[in-house]
């Protein structure tokens, strides 16, 4: 049986911290701020910001980036007895491939009211119809990752309302 991996409090913290921390990267990168790590036995072993931008490639979330980082890693598909933290909620592509790698916990920060996958607009990770599900955990430290959110998109309508790229 897969093992739902625990937490204190203050590890959820941490966890979620390295994620904004990634959040930043990406921001810094001009890509849209979002961060992912990946918890085994309580030790990051994978962690990832978006590269859409960067790579041109649709599928370059945070999510299945640290996902393919902890594959490699582990050898293996299967990511049991890990646990995701990421700091804006799965969409649907993200909440897929975490179904599939068996991601059994699911940390995230801000909603997304837009393409939520896991419980804004749809509720994969708990779907008993399908043959994996996962605990989510909702609203670590989303103000913070909605912030930053917000901000980026902020910067982008006022750089595109000065007509600069």
């Amino acid at each position: 049986m897969i093992q739902q991996p625990k937490f204190s409090s203050e590890q959820i913290d941490y966890f979620m911290q390295v994620a904004l921390n990634e959040a930043k990267l990406a921001e810094t990168d001009g890509e849209v701020p979002i961060g992912a790590v990946i918890v085994k036995d309580n030790v990051i072993i994978a962690r990832a910001h978006n590269h859409r931008e960067a790579d041109q490639i649709a599928t370059a979330h945070a999510e299945l980036l640290a996902i393919e980082a902890a594959n490699h890693l582990l050898s293996s598909w299967r990511l049991e007895d890990t646990a995701l933290f990421v700091t804006l909620e799965p969409c649907i592509m993200c909440a897929g491939a975490i179904i599939n790698a068996r991601i059994p916990s699911v940390y995230y920060g801000a909603e997304d009211s837009k393409g939520g996958g896991t419980r804004s607009l749809y509720q994969l990770l708990e779907d008993d119809r399908l043959n994996h599900r996962a605990d989510v955990h909702t609203n670590i430290r989303g103000a913070e990752g909605g912030a930053l959110l917000q901000n980026f998109f902020k910067k982008i309508r006022l750089q595109r309302k000065l007509g600069k790229k």
